[in-house]
């Protein structure tokens, strides 16, 4: 892959949202060295809806699997912000999916694959492969579908 993220975005007719505020005492990232620690962010698209619900009950690991397409575009969007630009991200290092689902629901990785897919599209293998755990919860805050953080290597 030649070229940058912002380009790679903008070739996938991706745009970025607005960064999220965080919504209690807690940074939206922190940056430690060349790591960037983004925290937990959850489905919330543009206008606001927050998408929520019990995979494998009310929702499907299809419609989930988009959940955490959106989450990742929350995280990126506040990396954006952080570093100034995607460019500046040399690699995904790891991230932590947790599942909002019925107890006998057993995709949980195939859900996270909606993050995991989007970030290996924009940053290719080489920068976007990453460590990941993928996480059934009882619930999650405000019964969102997903939850994902995520550890990026920057320029520094």
């Amino acid at each position: 892959m030649t070229s940058s993220p912002s380009e790679r975005l903008k070739e996938l007719g991706i745009a970025l949202p607005a960064p999220r505020k965080p919504v209690a005492n807690f940074l939206p990232y922190k940056q430690c060295g060349n790591l960037l620690y983004l925290s937990g962010q959850g489905p919330v698209d543009v206008d606001g809806r927050r998408y929520t619900g019990k995979v494998g009950g009310d929702v499907t690991a299809e419609e989930a699997y988009e959940h955490a397409r959106l989450t990742t575009l929350n995280l990126l969007a506040m990396a954006d912000a952080a570093l100034g630009s995607l460019d500046n991200v040399l690699e995904v290092v790891k991230i932590l999916g947790f599942v909002n689902a019925v107890p006998e629901f057993s995709q949980h990785p195939r859900v996270i694959n909606g993050c995991s897919d989007l970030l290996l599209s924009i940053f290719g293998p080489e920068r976007g492969a990453h460590a990941r755990s993928a996480i059934g919860a009882g619930s999650l805050p405000n019964q969102i579908t997903v939850e994902i953080e995520m550890i990026i290597l920057t320029r520094g």
